[in-house]
């Protein structure tokens, strides 16, 4: 009979090789939806990338934080306009989205981590000149200050880690007359993972994965590569936002990138589970 105490005992025999086989690595984290906005999945989600630095891990987390900006333009006032499904983001809208990510979200998340016991250093693109644009002109319209990133500078990053701080990232950059530019957070987490050459890029979504039927949680695809996802986009298969996602992982592992994960962020210990056995819970893409 095993007692609770040996089961605890296996998973760390079973996580071992793992632990052994990533020390050392960097791992980007594009950190997003539920894991957030809610309290309990937010303590969990930090508290496992507290668990993988712990062991040895490097982890670098980039986020978002398109709900926050909303709730902050909505109490000051300014009108969100979006074209095509992209905020326009005026000179106005911009203020308000830099201090809600680069002050609120970001410190708040640098906060929680050293409450955990994790030293970390919350950034902008701006820091060191790390992150620069140009203004992305998506089907050609002109929606404001949204930046396409030209250029990772990840001196900086570097720096810190080396040094074993935890960064915490959000998204805004610089372009050459430095003008500051709000920019997608996936193509962050993608280009910082690029420019670090890391051994993961994982995306927390709301979702367990890439599901063949999006409605059926069952269908999920465990294993993706550079051919199979090209036959998923051409029967239509990848649809919405997780267009641009998938888009985003093949790049990283095409260049870079040892694997890209996409992971539910809502399931408690998703990134452990994914990083440290071999059954995994998200979809895994590689080259």
């Amino acid at each position: 009979m095993h007692t609770v105490e040996q089961n605890k005992a296996q998973v760390l025999v079973d996580a071992l090789s793992y632990i052994q086989k990533f020390h050392g690595d960097i791992v980007v984290i594009k950190y997003g939806g539920s894991a957030m906005t809610n309290e309990v999945i937010k303590h969990s989600v930090l508290k496992d990338i507290a668990v993988l630095k712990s062991v040895g891990i490097k982890p670098v987390i980039v986020h978002g934080g398109g709900n926050d900006i909303n709730g902050w333009l909505k109490k000051v006032d300014i009108k969100s306009e979006f074209k095509n499904g992209l905020r326009v983001t005026d000179k106005e809208t911009l203020e308000v989205a830099e201090m809600v990510l680069s002050g609120k979200i970001n410190k708040g998340l640098v906060q929680h981590m050293e409450r955990i016991g994790t030293h970390a250093v919350g950034l902008s693109g701006k820091d060191g000149n790390m992150i620069t644009v140009k203004k992305a002109m998506p089907k050609g319209d002109d929606i404001g200050y949204v930046g396409e990133i030209i250029n990772v500078d990840v001196t900086l990053l570097e720096t810190l880690l080396e040094k074993d701080y935890t960064p915490i990232i959000s998204t805004v950059g610089l372009d050459s007359k430095y003008n500051a530019f709000n920019i997608n957070a996936d193509d962050v987490a993608t280009g910082v993972a690029r420019a670090l050459k890391a051994s993961k890029l994982v995306f927390l979504t709301d979702i367990e994965g890439v599901l063949r039927n999006p409605s059926d949680p069952s269908t999920r695809i465990s294993v993706i590569n550079t051919e199979s996802a090209a036959e998923l986009f051409e029967q239509g298969i990848i649809t919405g936002g997780m267009i641009p996602k998938l888009k985003n992982c093949l790049e990283a592992v095409q260049e870079d990138v040892k694997k890209a994960h996409i992971l539910d962020g809502r399931l408690e210990h998703s990134l452990l589970i994914e990083i440290f056995t071999t059954s995994g819970v998200g979809t895994e893409i590689k080259k």
